[in-house]
This record gives C-alpha cells, structure tokens and sequence, in this order.
C-alpha cells in the first residue's frame, strides 16, 4: 500500500484554514429567543419595549435576551440595507475563479477580498475554488475591474464571468427561517 502524498494541488488549499470564518457550534435558543429574532429581522429599530409587548415579556428581560444574542454572536451586528443600484452599481457579476496549480488559493482570496467591488467569496467543491460576488456600474467597470485588478492576481488560472440579467425581489430570508424553527411541525426534512 502507497502512503498518502499531498499533491500539489492539495497543498495549495492549506492557506484556507487561516484566511475563511471559523466553524461555529450552534447556540441554543428557546421559543422567546427565536421570536425575539424573528421580530428584530423585520426591523432592527424596534424598541425594547415594544419588543416586550409583543413577546409577552418585560423591556429588561428583552435587554438581558438581546444582551445575550450579541455576546454568544447570534446577532453580529445592525446595518442599513442599500439599493445598489439606486447608487449606480447597479450590475450584479458573479465571478467563478479556479487557482493554478501550486499557488496559494488563500493568498488569491485575500487579493479578491481586498477589491471594493467584491460582496462575497465562497470557497466551493468542484471544478472550481470560489465562487466571488462583484458589484459593478457598467459593462466598462467590469471589464476595467477584471483587466486591471482581478486577472492580475498572481496564480488565477482560470474564471468564468456571470452576470446577471435580472433578479427576484428580496426575501425575508431570515424572519421566514425563523419562523419555520419557531414551528417544528413546518421544519421539514432534517428537524429545524
């Protein structure tokens, strides 16, 4: 029987471990805590008190909850929601990346991480390494963004450029989750 050699291609995905988000275990949650998030999904204004009313509990014990969340990472942070296109970067680019032989696919990530344009990177399984979210004005940014910064990235061998041609409305993604957690009869396949 061989022993287990590291090939070449192997060795270049060994940077990942340094450059992606950690694992992280899951946080129990009762009833309360699911709709506390259901309601602040909706609309992270929404006063402690009102919050209170709604879930049948006191103004401090939504403090103490919400508290909680933020400290166990449940709830990272509040932000704003932009209309890119209302602000001009209006094309939506979906950027597949593939990684030469040898080189370091967690240097290459953080070369794309660091262009303004980027949204997202998704390290994937396949034929591919990443799958990279762009925002751009135009068909001449895009092109001026892939020329000037992204194929000049050492160790790109290969991407495959996506745009998209239209999309869905957004989803409350994370209210309609939630609330299928909240009801274990609605959860599915796999539990909630």
């Amino acid at each position: 029987m061989e022993p287990y050699t590291i090939s070449r291609r192997d060795a270049s995905l060994a940077g990942l471990k340094e450059v992606a988000s950690p694992p992280v275990d899951a946080v129990p949650l009762d009833d309360v805590d699911l709709r506390l998030l259901t309601l602040l999904s909706r609309d992270a204004r929404t006063s402690q008190r009102q919050l209170a009313r709604l879930l049948g509990v006191s103004a401090p014990t939504v403090g103490e909850r919400v508290a909680r969340l933020e400290r166990s990472g449940v709830i990272r942070g509040y932000s704003v929601q932009l209309d890119w296109e209302a602000l001009g970067y209006g094309v939506r680019v979906y950027l597949s990346v593939t990684a030469g032989d040898g080189f370091d696919v967690a240097e290459i990530l953080k070369s794309i991480w660091a262009i303004p344009e980027v949204e997202d990177v998704t390290i994937v399984t396949g034929s591919m390494d990443m799958v990279v979210r762009i925002r751009v004005r135009d068909h001449a940014h895009l092109r001026a963004l892939l020329l000037d910064h992204v194929w000049q990235i050492p160790g790109m061998q290969r991407t495959e450029t996506h745009i998209a041609m239209a999309e869905m409305p957004a989803k409350d993604f994370a209210s309609g989750l939630l609330e299928r957690m909240c009801d274990p009869d609605r959860a599915g396949p796999g539990g909630g």
